[in-house]
């Protein structure tokens, strides 16, 4: 399923789809049927660099649709970075949804007319959008429309579960491991995790599970901010108020934060919707303090880094609004995007040239390690600085080089283990310590 299956009978939307790019870049609110086929209307217009795959199904039976941009459809080039958008977890949380699938026909025109900027960005990034991850909640918001749609119709699931309160709880093992020097990354889940959670949040664990993602950004509404982790406080409130959670790339999260913001409009500005943020950014926990919320879940559990994007005061924004919004928000889009070629790459190799997977990648003095994936490639998100940084896998000997980064594209640092032969004797056999 996570490689490109189709259901039967969508073929049969593909009979709509000549015409369908044009007419879909008109501005309106897509109903599932819509989506859908303003989906393959961008892949049918670009299927040289587009991918259409179903990460799952929702509880009503409906797709998890991804529409994927890269110069190799499919496949995981080594050293192109994976980056993915979120959007609709809350169902009556619309704009997100409809700003991926005007970023996908967006990407798609642009990449035709020959703009170097996007043609450079998809050759040398794998793009997944995920334009709804709540379709059934979106449906019963839908019904009830952008004028009379409420706070909360619509948010949950078919269920009615939140589904940013779903994900396995790690923070409080997070938290426990910091006063243990215990493990800083990839923690382990819970015993049945799977019976724990929707099957909405489950195909995208999976999803997570079978692509290594560098960056994420999570869509939501209510508010005009970019959120950062960690979204669970360390501490009770304090005179009513939850107090900042920091994670080990704080500097780094703020500085993804703002680019956001200061590529949009006006989130940067501060006031919006009768809150104030400094800068248009927060950290989750200094706003207000939650558990089981997918952003801290995706640095806590994978190699990705993710914020949260709260793009409208209304959640559930009239049409005649989305020309103004997509305005808005079309630079900080395509930025943060480009956000991920920050940093260090590079290969980890054994001494015959061999990729290690899952080797470990530390940076000193920053507390959250990242791994190799299944080619040997790893990515580290970080500023500009000089930096000394660790790779480890067992059976091997450590290898260390420092390295300085700059503020364009990421540097590329070979990492070559060698076999740790220092060796023990049990029962007259020889082993690796």
């Amino acid at each position: 399923m996570l490689q490109g299956w189709t259901p039967p009978g969508l073929w049969a939307l593909l009979l709509w789809l000549p015409g369908l790019l044009a007419s879909g870049s008109d501005f309106q609110h897509h109903r599932y049927e819509e989506m859908v086929r303003a989906l393959f209307a961008v892949q049918n217009e670009c299927p040289y660099i587009t991918r259409i795959y179903s990460i799952g199904q929702s509880v009503e039976g409906r797709h998890l649709y991804v529409l994927e941009f890269s110069d190799n459809p499919g496949i995981h080039e080594a050293l192109e970075p994976e980056f993915k958008y979120v959007g609709n977890m809350h169902g009556n949380e619309v704009l997100g949804r409809e700003l991926l699938i005007k970023l996908a026909q967006f990407l798609c025109e642009e990449y035709q007319a020959r703009n170097q900027r996007i043609t450079r960005l998809i050759h040398d990034t794998r793009i997944h959008i995920l334009p709804s991850m709540n379709p059934d909640g979106y449906e019963v918001a839908a019904r009830q429309g952008p004028e009379f749609n409420g706070y909360l119709v619509g948010r949950g699931n078919a269920r009615e579960i939140d589904l940013n309160r779903n994900f396995p709880d790690l923070n409080a093992l997070m938290y426990y491991y910091e006063k243990n020097n215990g493990r800083n990354h990839h923690l382990p889940l819970p015993d049945n995790w799977e019976q724990q959670v929707e099957p909405e949040t489950l195909a995208v664990i999976k999803w997570m599970q079978s692509y290594n993602f560098v960056l994420s950004a999570n869509l939501h509404g209510g508010a005009v901010v970019a959120n950062y982790p960690f979204d669970k406080s360390r501490y009770p409130r304090i005179r009513g108020r939850t107090t900042h959670a920091d994670t080990p790339d704080d500097k780094l999260f703020r500085k993804l934060a703002r680019t956001y913001s200061y590529a949009h409009s006006w989130m940067h500005k501060g006031w919006n919707c009768g809150d104030f943020f400094d800068e248009g950014i927060t950290n989750g926990a200094s706003w207000y303090s939650l558990s089981k919320g997918m952003q801290d879940f995706n640095y806590l559990y994978t190699n990705c880094f993710e914020i949260t994007l709260e793009l409208s005061c209304n959640k559930f924004p009239p049409e005649s609004t989305l020309p103004g919004e997509w305005m808005a928000n079309r630079e900080a889009l395509v930025s943060y995007i480009e956000q991920v070629h920050h940093g260090i790459k590079g290969m980890v190799y054994d001494e015959n040239n061999n990729p290690i997977r899952k080797a470990e990648i530390s940076v000193a003095g920053i507390n959250h390690d990242v791994t190799s994936g299944v080619d040997g490639d790893y990515f580290r998100l970080l500023l500009p600085g000089t930096y000394t940084v660790t790779a480890s896998a067992p059976g091997y000997l450590p290898s260390t080089s420092t390295v300085t980064v700059g503020p364009a594209e990421a540097i590329q640092v070979r990492l070559q283990l060698r076999v740790n032969t220092k060796t023990q004797h049990k029962d007259g056999k020889r082993q690796f310590v």
